[in-house]
């Protein structure tokens, strides 16, 4: 199961947001939300309020109710462009430059991870018998104990002649 949230026409530049979501994207919610509250970036904390949403959004949707965030984790995240507002900046010897107030909109889709379930095993010690480690020595170690390698013999220099 999943949930989403949606906030639109947000006063920041896409590109600037796009710094902030890629931090998030494919995290716990835990982890994300602690990012984005220390974040420096401004854009941080309208991502940590939708954010926050899609997470009561999801807990909303859930009909056992609340949902540990644990298991909650950042599925999707995107930022689209949205309207650019076009103002006029005076400029010297009668000329204008072009101001574009660039908008975003905030998709941010929050799900639940599987939970692994537990398979208890027997420990090591209680599987083994207490006798099967003494004859468990390869004997091919033993056998190579006492053994020396074979050294091959000198030849006898040309100069010695």
């Amino acid at each position: 199961m999943e949930a989403r949230s949606i906030n639109r026409y947000v006063g920041t530049s896409p590109r600037k947001m796009r710094l902030v979501i890629d931090l998030i994207r494919g995290r716990g919610v835990e982890e994300a939300l602690s990012i984005l509250h220390f974040s420096p970036k401004h854009a941080a904390r309208t991502a940590e309020q939708v954010l926050r949403s899609a997470i009561s959004n999801f807990q909303n949707k859930d009909e056992a109710g609340r949902v540990d965030t644990a298991y909650l984790f950042v599925k999707t995240a995107f930022v689209d462009g949205g309207p650019v507002a076009k103002r006029i900046s005076p400029a010297p010897q009668g000329r204008a430059f072009r101001i574009r107030k660039r908008s975003n909109h905030i998709t941010i889709i929050v799900a639940q991870r599987a939970q692994k379930k537990v398979a208890v095993k027997p420990s090591p010690a209680k599987a083994a018998p207490a006798d099967s480690h003494k004859d468990s020595a390869p004997a091919k170690a033993t056998a190579t104990r006492g053994k020396k390698k074979a050294t091959s013999a000198k030849k006898p220099s040309k100069k010695a002649k």
